[in-house]
């Protein structure tokens, strides 16, 4: 069971509105953009992230629609100068044209490597960014500080979420239990997750419950005898687990970014003298190489115009940071990263339940080598780029610098 989809088209930036009005009037709100979101560093002490929220995405794109009064707010607030037929271009748009590509949701993802590539008129895509990173962010937080926790338990302790009441408001309540059980623990205390996502739910007892008895015997037996009728052992196997899982206090944002990559066909770079923060140009492809214990041990970004990647093909590669030479690698198997969620008008791919997501997410993190996965000093995942995309990187920042 799906909950009835909250998000709106006015939960955005002011500035996207003026961003928009602004390719309006200079007639390029027509023009055919690819934006990336992605994130540059994986959280805290961790190695790896696990994707989540591209569900919520989904049902926000697949419904966007500005209503009446929407546009009737816009125009009180958008300046007096704003010309009348912007507000037609507005009432008017809608998502039929653009395409959404995405890692399936659940799965373990890295540094810089895009978790959705949206395509499609550049002034719409602009409306949809803050949007789509609110939905990502959080969802892939505290999914992944979730699949931490269970690594640290153990595959044998009971996990349950109890961080409502300490939860950012009753949607991060909501999204909490949500994606905590995706990343990996068994329940909640959380009611309304219980019914909306079919989330296993467990709770203990407040102290007010003790506090209002005076004496054990007013305490019926039956509350307190095990179900077993047997006795009770010391033994603890089940964790809950409250602020420090649901608030991600070692880092409270993920950082997701959704930058422009091209704009027809002629790709895009935004230039920092942080290197962390250049972005790379031109519409990718995203392939994850396996070696031959099954486990991945790269991810490759290539051109979208370059041949398709197969299995046992040598390959160049160059390091996402630094200058090094580049290194040839070899796969004895090769996935494509990116599906097509969303293209003229549809969701192209049946949604999947929660517990479908979960079983995922367990299943990839599973087949993720133990050496990424140590809660402390985890060896750091590779994540290259292709020759072409180097060089096409190279040129770029060459023709950028002030003496080209």
């Amino acid at each position: 069971m799906l909950r009835e989809y909250t998000a709106q088209p006015l939960l955005t930036d002011f500035y996207q509105f003026t961003m928009a009005y602004g390719y309006w009037k200079c007639g390029r709100e027509q023009s055919n953009a690819v934006f990336e979101l992605y994130f540059r560093e994986n959280p805290r002490e961790s190695e790896f992230t696990i994707f989540a929220g591209l569900q919520d995405c989904l049902l926000f794109v697949s419904n966007y629609k500005l209503k009446e009064e929407d546009i009737d707010f816009l125009q009180t607030v958008l300046p007096p100068t704003t010309d009348p037929a912007f507000y037609d271009y507005l009432r008017n748009i809608d998502t039929s044209t653009v395409t959404l590509r995405a890692v399936p949701e659940g799965s373990v993802v890295f540094p810089k490597v895009a978790l959705l590539e949206v395509e499609g008129p550049l002034a719409i895509l602009q409306l949809l960014e803050t949007p789509l990173l609110t939905l990502v962010n959080y969802a892939s937080l505290v999914a992944t500080n979730a699949a931490r926790f269970r690594l640290a338990a153990g595959p044998g302790k009971q996990l349950l979420e109890l961080g409502l009441r300490r939860a950012q408001g009753p949607d991060g309540g909501l999204s909490a239990s949500r994606y905590s059980y995706i990343g990996g623990f068994d329940g909640t205390s959380n009611v309304i997750a219980g019914k909306l996502y079919t989330i296993p739910l467990f709770g203990s007892m407040a102290h007010s419950y003790i506090t209002s008895f005076t004496s054990m015997s007013e305490v019926k037996v039956q509350t307190l005898r095990p179900a077993s009728g047997g006795p009770e052992d010391n033994e603890v196997d089940c964790i809950g687990v409250g602020t420090n899982l649901v608030t991600c206090p070692l880092q409270p944002s993920l950082g997701c970014v959704y930058k422009l990559s091209q704009v027809d066909g002629e790709p895009r770079i935004k230039m920092t003298e942080e290197e962390g923060k250049m972005t790379l140009p031109g519409k990718k492809a995203v392939y994850r190489l396996y070696g031959t214990d099954g486990s991945p041990f790269l991810d490759l970004l290539t051109l979208a115009e370059e041949p398709e990647l197969r299995a046992d093909e040598e390959i160049k590669c160059y390091a996402l940071t630094g200058r090094c030479a580049g290194f040839w690698v070899t796969a004895v198997r090769v996935e494509t990263l990116h599906r097509v969620y969303y293209q003229h008008g549809q969701i192209c791919e049946s949604l999947c339940t929660t517990s479908e997501i979960r079983r995922h997410a367990q299943s990839s993190l599973n087949n993720l080598a133990p050496k990424y996965k140590h809660l402390h000093d985890p060896a750091p995942y590779q994540v290259a780029i292709s020759q072409k995309l180097r060089d096409l990187l190279d040129d770029l920042i060459k023709k950028s610098s002030p003496s080209a």
